[in-house]
């Protein structure tokens, strides 16, 4: 069978699905959970349908206009008139088939949550962590040129202006979606300003993207958590709070730790260590979940994971390369403050895109 007619079959289940549900609805049959489950995939199903519709409207009108075309009785202006027609059906009928291929794309269903990001110093001693500064700032703009709101959670500064790590939670429409493909390794390219002969330093920073979890989104039971504290420290070691309010929660059972010390109320430290805690076990269960279509796919934008190279930022040269889709923007500055990001974003999420769709052929 060929990829069309292949697609064909796919869209006659697809809407006799649609009809189905819908004679379901209107007998009023299934209980109240069902029929919440069956109207939302209703619901779902609906603009596909939609342009199911349509394309199966175009298709008809194109073979009218293709009979016309061919038929020895017609005359010559209405033959020019009826190929016409035939040619932009054709282009009609194309689009629609594309946009209903893109529709058929299985969701990432924690495209539309809020997210968690963080943020550490790699290889590169005090430059790595000024880097890793600039990282943190140039998402905290990226997120105000959105609209989103950015909350920093827990950050642990050098003393000279750079970040040790860094964890911030951003709340608005589509956070994860645009920013999920930023997990990695980030490595920077520049003469420190503490670099007296003016050499090129390389240093590096990785970054974390989690999607924000509900409580019923991951179990975590009490008898599973070893919660420790102590007293918060500053730059250089110093106290800072004279109580222990930091607070260090173990997930025995995978090993994970999360800290939080940014608030003086011991309380407020752990619901946020929670929270990072509940985003970092959902991601663990996304990433198992999706193992195989994550290597099926890596070669394409890359697996999320933190230890992959994703993207250089060579400031001598003021250029920003992203070596998954091997793009390069010499706009470095706008990049840094957040304005080009979305360049590299929606370069990114096309190439995903792309990707996904071949996998439907």
């Amino acid at each position: 069978m060929s990829d069309e007619g292949r697609l064909d079959h796919k869209l006659d289940r697809v809407v006799a699905r649609h009809r189905e549900i819908a004679a379901i609805l209107s007998e009023g049959k299934p209980g109240p959970a069902e029929f919440a489950r069956m109207s939302k995939e209703f619901a779902e199903l609906d603009p596909l349908v939609a342009e199911v519709q349509a394309l199966r409207r175009a298709e008809e009108e194109r073979r009218e206009a293709e009979q016309m075309a061919a038929d020895p009785g017609t005359d010559a202006e209405m033959r020019a008139l009826a190929e016409a027609e035939r040619d932009d059906l054709g282009r009609r009928i194309a689009e629609l088939r594309h946009r209903i291929q893109r529709l058929l794309l299985p969701r990432d269903e924690a495209d539309a949550r809020n997210a968690i990001i963080e943020i550490r110093a790699g290889t590169g001693g005090e430059e790595a962590a000024l880097f890793a500064a600039d990282l943190y700032r140039m998402y905290q703009r990226y997120a105000a040129l959105h609209g989103w709101r950015w909350e920093a959670m827990d950050v642990s500064e050098t003393g000279i202006g750079g970040f040790k790590e860094a964890t911030a939670s951003i709340t608005g429409k589509d956070v994860f979606a645009r920013l999920k493909f930023e997990s990695g390794v980030h490595r920077v390219q520049r003469v420190p300003a503490t670099e007296a002969g003016g050499r090129i330093h390389t240093s590096a920073a990785t970054v974390a993207v989690l999607p924000e979890a509900e409580e019923f989104d991951v179990q975590i039971d009490d008898k599973d958590l070893r919660i420790d504290v102590f007293r918060s420290s500053g730059p250089g070691g110093q106290s800072v709070n004279t109580t222990d309010s930091a607070v260090r929660i173990t997930h025995l059972p995978t090993g994970v730790v999360v800290s939080q010390q940014d608030e003086k109320s011991q309380h407020k430290n752990k619901a946020k260590a929670m929270k990072v805690l509940r985003a970092r076990l959902y991601e663990l269960e996304r990433q198992t979940r999706d193992a195989a279509r994550a290597a099926d796919r890596k070669s394409q934008v890359g697996s999320g994971d933190r230890s992959e190279r994703i993207r250089t930022y060579n400031f001598p040269q003021g250029r920003v390369t992203d070596h998954r889709i091997n793009l390069t923007l010499y706009k470095i500055d706008k990049v840094m403050e957040g304005e080009a990001l979305d360049e590299i974003v929606e370069a990114l999420s096309a190439e995903d895109e792309a990707a996904r769709l071949a996998d439907l052929q």
